[in-house]
């Protein structure tokens, strides 16, 4: 174990690892295949890079989380540790020249995306490299039973035939039995191996509260409990409508979500991280990689899709071990816009099959065709065109790819690209101005391909190599586009199609049991599950959250909503004793509705409301003719 504290020291800084990570660390250093459970914000990736660094070989690593790979390899770089990504929206020789690399030893970490995972050149390429080990990060993505089933996941068992002496380890935030059983099951493991720790987490309190007015409890929530905050909604406009109430009301507010330029992502992240912005609004897309430990509150505006996502964000708060909060404002309505999410999330089969073949119709790509062919993917263009409802048809598309047919990753930046669509010995004859000339002398110094496939070009480096501004490089590279010398895409940013099967005759497209059928039930069963933990009011909301993970024995955590309430409607011995002579005592002056009585009285409404239901049932006190309570006269006595 020493040397991974060495690597530990020498390349991240610091000098023992968190709980669990050595227990990790050891094991998959063994070879043993190894799943490990670990919460948001647990420094899952050192349980991978740490052992890696001390064994002889490249490490792949499989994620779908594209700019946390892209994060993940800057950061390593910056250590001097060589990392390199493939994932969809490559050009195909620049995935051919990251492979030729890592088959020659270039790379001590290859970051993969699933749907690149078992394409016919990274299979070929693979075998010829020395693997030390597989991390699947995410890889509840895996199973059929997950929460975020991944059909390309499936596809590291292929991995695993071709090099079967290499370990495997496994890494989730969140997985149910079932979950963390299939895992181990759909990736080969040799033989069982866990490590977990309880998912309790003693210095969070959970609290639902049933409210009408959610911006003003929102509020109400930020003013009483001071620090950072993160605030989850559901959809991209309401990030900016939240974040503009909250600044009006004198609370520092940025919006956040995946639609946003990288450059003004990184910017707001980097406030919220310093303290300059108190709170972030955000879709769920905010979060992930990032480890801020003074997080005090993280409050759920609208009900999250399943309990793992919700225990996932909710986890964000109070990393630091101090007190924190995580808050889901609820309220009746609620429960019906969940139900329509489920029809919603799960459009008709004929539906489905519609869009498929409007979706094989806009890309102009015929029965039998488009294996493996990626496209930038613009499904507002899309639905335009084929007047279809777009988050339908978004969730038409993901139902086929549960099947099988398509893969659709995130919004990602693409880069530019470039294609000479003259000759060399043409481009020569060709006249240019003096910027032109520069320009495509820089370009084919820097890349190769230009004359083959659109080439990825970066206008950044390209303007510091010419010591020109950026708008200039991309003036000139429009000009020599209109004159029909290049083929110019500029950078932007789009999700990416990739069809992992030819295109099928729509008669014969089919969505079988487990691609539809199967998963709208899990999927009504999950939504069912959210709204059970919203609507109790006297089950202890981590108690109900551990035993969703498989804790089924712990204890009520005594700091949630409801063992709150419990606290306060709980009468002791002592305190029944204590309020039962206050009450026999203030009824000795004066008979009092029961209202006026309870403000007499120097305790809570709810224990007053037990002790005098108790005395009333026991003829101690009872009511007369008005209404009023009073002391019950025993038989023979009179009152005075």
């Amino acid at each position: 174990m020493q040397k991974h504290l060495d690597i530990l020291r020498q390349y991240w800084g610091y000098t023992q690892f968190r709980s669990l990570q050595g227990d990790i660390i050891r094991s998959i250093a063994a070879g043993k295949d190894t799943l490990g459970l670990m919460p948001t914000g647990g420094g899952k990736s050192l349980t991978f890079q740490v052992p890696a660094m001390s064994m002889e070989g490249l490490c792949v690593v499989v994620t779908p989380l594209i700019a946390l790979m892209k994060d993940q390899v800057e950061n390593l770089k910056k250590r001097g540790i060589a990392a390199a990504a493939i994932y969809s929206g490559m050009s195909y020789n620049a995935i051919m020249m990251t492979l030729d690399n890592a088959v020659f030893g270039a790379y001590k970490f290859l970051y993969v995306s699933p749907e690149r995972l078992a394409s016919a050149i990274f299979m070929e390429k693979i075998v010829q490299t020395v693997v030390c080990m597989i991390a699947v990060d995410e890889s509840h993505c895996i199973s059929q039973w997950g929460y975020d089933f991944r059909p390309s996941y499936l596809r590291i068992a292929d991995i695993r035939e071709l090099l079967p002496d290499v370990p495997v380890l496994a890494l989730t935030a969140t997985a149910t039995p079932e979950v963390v059983e299939d895992i181990q099951k759909q990736l080969l493991f040799k033989k069982p191996n866990v490590f977990q720790k309880s998912f309790h987490r003693s210095n969070l309190a959970y609290v639902v509260r049933t409210v009408e007015n959610k911006d003003e409890n929102l509020l109400k929530i930020l003013n009483n409990v001071p620090g950072t905050s993160v605030v989850y909604v559901r959809n991209r406009k309401k990030t900016k409508e939240v974040a503009d109430f909250l600044n009006q009301n004198g609370i520092p507010a940025e919006n956040f979500h995946a639609g946003l330029k990288n450059d003004t992502k990184d910017a707001k992240q980097k406030r919220w991280m310093s303290g300059e912005t108190r709170v972030i609004v955000s879709t769920n897309a905010f979060g992930m990689g990032i480890d801020k430990a003074e997080v005090r509150t993280v409050v759920h505006m609208d009900l999250p899709d399943s309990l793992e996502a919700y225990f996932q964000e909710a986890g964000r708060a109070g990393r630091d071990e101090q007190k924190a909060y995580a808050v889901l404002l609820y309220n009746n309505s609620d429960a019906t816009k969940m139900n329509k999410r489920v029809a919603d999330t799960f459009p008709g089969k004929e539906m489905v099959v519609k869009v498929y073949e409007a979706l094989g119709n806009y890309l102009q790509l015929g029965v039998g065709s488009g294996l493996d062919a990626v496209y930038s993917f613009d499904i507002g263009d899309f639905c335009r065109k084929f007047r279809l409802p777009i988050l339908i048809s978004y969730n038409c598309l993901k139902i086929l790819q549960q099947a099988g047919y398509l893969e659709l990753t995130d919004e990602q930046d693409s880069s530019s690209r470039v294609l000479f669509t003259v000759g060399k010995e043409d481009l020569y004859k060709l006249r240019q101005n003096a910027e032109q000339e520069k320009l495509i002398h820089i370009l084919l110094r820097s890349y190769t391909g230009l004359f083959t496939d659109l080439a990825a070009v970066d206008e950044e480096t390209i303007a510091k190599r010419l010591q020109w501004t950026r708008d200039m490089v991309y003036e000139q590279l429009v000009g020599l586009s209109k004159e029909r010398i290049i083929q110019y895409i500029p950078r932007k940013k789009t999700p990416y199609l990739t069809f992992i099967r030819e295109r099928e005759a729509t008669e014969k497209v089919v969505l079988g049991k487990e691609a539809y059928d199967d998963r709208r039930e899990r999927y009504m069963s999950r939504v069912k599950n959210v709204l059970d933990y919203a609507q109790e009011e006297n089950i202890c909301r981590c108690q109900m959250l551990l035993s969703y993970f498989g804790e089924k024995e712990s204890k009520p955590c005594g700091v949630c909503d409801a063992c709150l309430k419990k606290k306060e409607t709980q009468v002791t011995n002592d305190d029944f004793e204590t309020i039962r002579l206050s009450i026999l005592e203030v009824l000795s002056d004066e008979s009092l509705p029961v209202n006026k009585l309870v403000r007499k009285l120097n305790t809570k409404e709810p224990k007053a409301i037990q002790v005098i239901r108790f005395m009333i049932d026991n003829g101690q006190i009872e009511e007369n003719e008005l209404m009023h309570l009073k002391i019950k006269q025993k038989p023979g006595e009179q009152s005075i």
